[in-house]
């Protein structure tokens, strides 16, 4: 008998895969195919593409903090229902590294979706059960004529003098490491010796801007980076990456989105420009006098993003949590 269960088993292995008697063919097209944003309760942003790929049913996320990624699954239950896996590989000790997964259960109610995120806690001694909610993203405009657009009147957002009209985003942050330092708006979110982490707060302007050009001047310290948010939606990348291979994550890129066209760091240490225009859900940016995004689409937030409405005005802010750096010259002109 032992055999012969030994034998199915290894003639079963050759059989083709199965759902209902039926061999896997490719998906039909679904009523998620689309683009969402996503509100977490408590805080956070969150970013799905539901698309088809070569015929299968594939998606990207961005949950609320780092990158747009492939998620590791997707599957529709129903017409209603779709679940969505990650994955991440966490490395407990140096003989052991575990597999987290991470399961969106998300229930579609006309345009609208609902439903939970569920993910092992970051000691796996529990479960930690996440809510949210989200809608379809609205379709992306054509590309503007930037050539035609109309500019009001120059907002000069740094003074030199004082922090007068920027805010700690966050006002249960216990540590502000950005102060005005020689006529520059400085980061230095300093660590204690201890090892005990402080968490330090990001800023952000107390008016709230449609579609802008701005610019600004920053020095960035070797092996530190920051990072400005347009409107809190769209991290421009600030980071020591001179001599680093084009990427969605160097200097200037719309961070995870969009990556530069060449690279035009200077070494660290030394003051660099940026020249960024958003109009239209398009973003442009000159770097060091290169342009190196050119009106391209933005299809959606990236990590860190405040809303996930990207029709809504917003404010520019600046990331505080991460390295030292310092700004100046930060100038804003509305489009009309």
């Amino acid at each position: 008998m032992k055999k012969l269960f030994l034998s199915l088993a290894f003639i079963l292995c050759f059989i083709p895969a199965t759902y209902s008697n039926s061999t896997i063919t490719p998906t039909n097209a679904t009523t998620f195919d689309g683009m969402w944003g996503i509100d977490i309760e408590g805080g956070g942003v969150a970013w799905l593409n539901v698309h088809q790929e070569q015929g299968f049913l594939d998606a990207e996320l961005m949950w609320i903090g780092g990158s747009v990624v492939p998620v590791s699954s997707v599957y529709v239950v129903d017409e209603n229902t779709l679940v969505v896996t990650r994955t991440e590989a966490v490395k407990k000790s140096d003989q052991r590294t575990h597999i987290m997964t991470y399961t969106m259960r998300i229930n579609k109610i006309g345009e609208t979706i609902e439903g939970v995120m569920t993910a092992p806690d970051w000691l796996a001694s529990g479960e930690k059960i996440i809510p949210f909610k989200g809608k379809r993203m609205p379709e992306m405009p054509s590309t503007p004529d930037l050539s035609k657009i109309k500019f009001g009147k120059e907002i000069k957002l740094f003074n030199g003098k004082n922090m007068k009209g920027w805010t700690l985003m966050n006002p249960e942050s216990k540590a502000l490491g950005f102060k005005v330092v020689d006529g520059l708006l400085t980061n230095n979110p300093e660590q204690p010796k201890d090892g005990k982490h402080i968490s330090y707060g990001n800023i952000r302007t107390d008016q709230e801007f449609e579609d802008f050009n701005l610019k600004l001047d920053v020095n960035v310290p070797k092996g530190d980076n920051s990072g400005v948010y347009l409107r809190g939606l769209y991290e421009i990348q600030v980071a020591d990456t001179y001599g680093n291979e084009l990427d969605s994550h160097n200097m200037g890129a719309l961070y995870s989105r969009i990556t530069p066209s060449e690279a035009a760091e200077k070494p660290a240490g030394e003051w660099q420009t940026l020249n960024i225009t958003l109009v239209d859900r398009h973003v442009t940016v000159i770097f060091n006098g290169k342009k190196i995004i050119d009106n391209k689409p933005v299809y959606g937030p990236t990590g860190g993003a405040i809303s996930s409405d990207v029709l809504a005005p917003g404010p520019i802010y600046l990331q505080g949590d991460h390295g030292k750096v310092s700004y100046k010259n930060i100038v804003l002109t509305p489009i009309l």
